[in-house]
C-alpha cells in the first residue's frame, strides 16, 4: 500500500472515532499508532472519561474479530486464553479457544484480577501464542490488546508487573472533555449510543497492508542512535531504579514508523520519536524513594517529566533521515 493510503485510510478511522469520542485526538491518534505498530496499548485514567469506549469505537471502526474481557478478581487465566474439554463423542479432550483468539481484545479493568490470570496474558502478548496441555496455538494476525485501568481507587485491585507492564507498547490517558464537548455528549446521548451509528470504515484486508507499509518505513542510522540514546539516558538517570528495557526501544522505534505513515511519510524524523517518548517509556520507568519523595502514590506524571527532561537533555542527530 502506497504511504500516502496509509495516512488517508487513518484519517478515516481517526474521523470514525472522533463521532464518539469528541475532542481527544491526540488520544485516538495514539491508540490507532500502537495498532499500526502491532504492539498492545494500556489506557489508564479515571473512571467515567471514555476509556472502553475508545477501544469498542476502534474495535468498530476496522472490520475484524474483537473479544471482550471484563477483569474480575475471580476469573481464571482459562477463562481468558482457553481450556482442554473432554469430548465423549471422540473421547478425546478438545481445546476451546478462549477470548484471547481474536485481532482485537479489550481487557477492561486489568488490574482487577489475579496476578495468576494476569499472567496468563504474558505470552499471548510477547509471542503472539497460547500454549495449553503442551500444545501451542497461533493466535490471529493482527493481534492486538487494548486494556484499561483506573489509577486512583485501588481497593481490590493488583498492579501490573513491571514485566507485563513493559509488554504494552504505550500507555495512554484521556483526561477530563472540555465544556462544550461535555454539553455536546448531554445532547447526543439522551436516547442513544453513538456507537450504535459508526461502522468500520477500514477492511482487515486493508488493515493489514497499512500494517505491512508502516513495516518498511525507513529509519536512518542516526534516528536509530537517538532512540537508544534515549533509553540509555534512562538507565542512567539518577532519578530512576529502573530504565527503559531494550524491548521499549525496539517499540519506541516501531511505533515511530506508524507515526509517520500516519503523516504520510516514508521516513522516521526525530519528531516521531520526541512525540512517542512519554507515551511508551513512561510507564516502563521506576522513579526511586527519593524522587517519588517517600510518598505511596501514582508515580505516572513524575516519570512523564522524567522522560521528557530525558529528551531535552539528548542531543538530536544533525544527519540525513531519508533513505538514499
Amino acid at each position: 500500500m502506497p504511504i500516502d493510503d496509509v495516512g488517508a485510510h487513518a484519517a478515516r478511522i481517526v474521523q470514525n472515532v472522533e463521532a464518539v469520542i469528541s475532542g481527544k485526538r491526540d488520544a485516538i491518534t495514539a491508540a490507532l499508532t500502537v495498532m499500526l505498530a502491532e504492539g498492545h496499548l494500556l489506557i489508564e485514567d479515571v473512571p467515567g472519561v471514555g476509556k472502553t469506549m475508545l477501544a469498542k469505537a476502534l474495535a468498530r471502526s476496522v472490520d475484524c474479530t474483537v473479544s471482550r474481557i471484563q477483569f474480575t478478581p475471580d476469573l481464571l487465566p482459562s477463562d481468558v486464553t482457553g481450556v482442554s474439554v473432554f469430548d465423549q463423542a471422540t473421547r478425546r479432550f478438545e481445546f476451546k479457544p478462549g477470548p484471547v483468539f481474536a485481532n482485537l481484545v479489550i481487557g477492561d479493568e486489568i488490574n482487577r484480577a489475579s496476578p495468576k490470570t494476569q499472567s496468563a496474558l504474558l505470552e499471548c502478548m510477547e509471542e503472539r501464542q497460547v500454549t495449553a496441555d503442551g500444545t501451542t496455538y497461533r493466535l490471529a494476525n493482527p493481534f492486538t490488546v487494548v486494556a484499561t485501568q483506573n489509577p486512583v481507587e485501588m481497593e481490590g485491585t493488583y498492579p501490573l508487573p513491571e514485566a507485563q507492564r513493559d509488554r504494552f507498547m504505550a500507555r495512554i490517558s484521556m483526561g477530563y472533555p472540555s465544556a462544550g464537548d461535555e454539553l455536546s455528549m448531554l445532547a447526543t446521548r439522551e436516547t442513544s449510543s453513538p456507537l450504535d451509528h459508526i461502522g468500520a470504515v477500514v477492511g482487515l484486508e486493508e488493515f493489514g497492508d497499512m500494517i505491512v507499509a508502516v513495516q518498511h518505513v525507513y529509519t536512518s542510522p542516526a534516528v536509530k542512535e537517538y532512540a537508544v540514546g534515549l533509553a540509555r539516558a534512562t538507565r542512567d538517570d539518577r532519578q530512576l531504579r529502573l530504565g527503559a528495557s531494550p524491548r521499549a526501544t525496539l517499540q519506541l522505534v516501531r511505533a515511530a514508523k506508524a507515526h509517520a505513515a500516519m503523516h504520510g511519510r516514508d521516513f522516521v524524523l526525530p519528531d516521531d520519536i520526541d512525540a512517542l517518548a512519554v507515551p511508551v517509556l513512561g510507564h516502563r520507568l521506576i522513579p526511586t524513594s527519593r524522587a517519588v519523595g517517600g510518598h505511596d502514590h501514582d508515580s505516572g506524571p513524575l516519570t512523564d517529566a522524567i522522560v521528557r527532561r530525558v529528551v531535552a537533555d539528548t542531543p538530536v542527530p544533525v544527519g540525513s533521515t531519508r533513505k538514499d
